[in-house]
């Protein structure tokens, strides 16, 4: 399993439009990914305002069966804390999101 945090309204369109597209994926060529015992630490590096807030935000967090992928996933070394991440080459295929957790 590996997850990928978005926001609600970019999972909704996803839904309507039947794949899933991160801005990453046009400008680094992949989705970022995280395993669960990285998720704690991308919150806090690129929302930490999730960290600060008490009641619901916007935020959600796909759980992904990677045997369900169309797209190809690699894990690749993240010089800046040292740790190795799945990264999804291409689309995120709906199919593959087996939960959707509200943060």
């Amino acid at each position: 399993m590996i997850f990928h945090v978005v926001t609600s309204q970019n999972w909704q369109k996803a839904q309507q439009q039947g794949f899933y597209e991160a801005d990453s994926l046009a400008s680094e060529g992949f989705i970022h990914t995280s395993k669960a015992n990285q998720v704690a630490g991308v919150l806090e590096r690129y929302y930490p305002q999730h960290a600060l807030l008490k009641g619901p935000c916007d935020l959600v967090l796909l759980h992904i069966d990677e045997i369900k992928l169309t797209a190809p996933l690699k894990f690749d070394m993240a010089t800046s804390v040292n740790e190795t991440f799945p990264h999804i080459y291409g689309r995120l295929n709906i199919d593959a999101v087996v939960k959707v957790e509200k943060l």
